[in-house]
């Protein structure tokens, strides 16, 4: 058996949720290979509209197993208030998700951390969510972090240890932040962060905490097929996205090798999901970025505001130089293009095919594009029809199918998935 991935090929916020959920059903097993509570997969059907932070996006079908592999930072707070709204939603998970007991815990110094750092740097500050994911993922390398097995054994004192060390840190970035007219994290809170953050810890007990990598090997010997689910995008993987301007884990194909125990010969398809359009959320270079009316009228329309921050998403046309270099990262075998519809009623569409940088023109994306790149456009006629109300390939008005020949013509990969709506129904399979 082979495990196929889905994954975002952009800046995140692709709709993996709303895609891991409508491909659930080909699967035994959905299983999450990296990110943390920073990421929220949206998901709509039956007229309800959903947000996972931690847990897969495969929970809503009731006979599939959903594993949070050894890759994930998991905050039990967050986790908590999410499987509890599940809870809410008719929806029993304790049977049906599994815990890597190698997944990294977010402790809530983690959180003040977060902030310290920002604080600390200032105007050069990177624009995270707050939610404490780099700090954890940095003390995972640096090895000293906590992981959900040890939850299980003498877990008093490893979380004291810990959090004493958190607090010199942070007493130190607050002597920086200072330094550099910012203000002091306060501690204030840590003793009310710490007694719902221990609760939480109890509520995670209840839960199948498992040796993942052998749960994934041996579901392979069963004949079992899964789906890994991948959180952010390619553009913020730690080594190839937009440094420093990146999340602090691989977010690419190999990171659901490292994510779950997968051997790299066990990977079959990949699917790689993108925006007709692009969009980018927080700090950071956005070569395609519209500042104007058009940019505000794709928010608008879209719907682009962060499903876990609710910051407003920075928008632009697509961009085929970025497409073409994670399609490759990847290995990507099949492409799923995500909200063609929020572009129905534009007469003329772009698309970025090449940057002009210093006067040289490229394909290649480059090592930085910090620089100033001109983004070079090819338009395209719009289709200004409602896709929407398209159910079947069929269906497609021709301007639409040109475009879509277009970007598989650029891109030398098919298009096999075209969502035309929030809803797990509004999905076409094109031959």
């Amino acid at each position: 058996m082979k495990a196929d991935i889905l994954l975002g090929l952009q800046w995140g916020d692709e709709g993996k949720g709303k895609m891991v959920d409508f491909l659930t059903p080909q699967y035994d097993v959905v299983a999450r290979f990296q990110g943390g509570p920073n990421a929220g997969h949206t998901l709509e059907f039956g007229g309800q509209k959903y947000v996972l932070r931690s847990i897969p996006s495969g929970i809503f079908q009731g006979d599939k197993l959903n594993l949070i592999g050894n890759g994930v930072v998991l905050d039990p707070v967050l986790f908590q208030k999410e499987a509890d709204e599940l809870a809410e939603a008719g929806q029993d998970i304790r049977e049906r998700l599994l815990i890597s007991k190698k997944a990294h815990l977010i402790l809530p110094t983690h959180r003040l951390l977060d902030k310290a750092n920002e604080a600390a740097k200032g105007k050069a500050k990177i624009g995270t969510t707050g939610k404490g994911i780099g700090p954890a993922y940095t003390d995972k390398v640096s090895r000293n972090g906590l992981r959900i097995g040890d939850i299980l054994d003498h877990f008093d004192d490893k979380y004291t240890a810990a959090r004493n060390r958190h607090l010199d840190m942070i007493r130190a970035l607050n002597d920086a932040a200072q330094a550099n007219n910012g203000s002091p994290v306060s501690l204030d809170s840590l003793a009310e962060l710490e007694d719902e953050w221990m609760k939480s810890i109890d509520y995670l007990r209840r839960f199948r905490l498992i040796d993942s990598e052998h749960f994934v090997n041996q579901s392979f010997a069963a004949g079992q097929s899964i789906l890994c689910e991948g959180a952010q995008g390619s553009l913020l993987d730690v080594d190839f996205g937009s440094y420093p301007f990146v999340t602090s884990s691989n977010t690419i194909c190999a990171g659901a090798c490292t994510g779950l125990g997968l051997a790299p010969t066990r990977i079959g398809e990949v699917y790689g999901i993108f925006k007709a359009y692009c969009t980018r959320v927080g700090s950071g270079p956005f070569p395609t970025e519209l500042f104007d009316e058009t940019g505000t009228q794709i928010r608008a329309i879209g719907h682009e505001y962060g499903a876990v921050t609710g910051r407003e998403r920075r928008c632009g046309w697509i961009d085929l130089v970025a497409l073409r270099y994670t399609i490759m990262l990847n290995g990507v075998t099949q492409l799923i293009m995500m909200k063609s519809d929020v572009l129905d009623s534009f007469p003329v569409i772009k698309a970025c095919t090449a940057y002009r940088i210093n006067g040289t023109l490229t394909r290649d994306f480059p090592f930085s594009i910090d620089n100033d790149i001109e983004p070079v456009y090819e338009e395209l006629p719009g289709w200004q029809t409602d896709l929407s109300h398209c159910t079947k390939q069929e269906d497609l008005p021709a301007a639409f199918c040109n475009y879509i020949s277009f970007l598989e013509r650029e891109l030398a990969t098919p298009i096999r998935i075209i969502s035309v709506g929030p809803d797990r129904e509004a999905t076409i399979w094109r031959q």
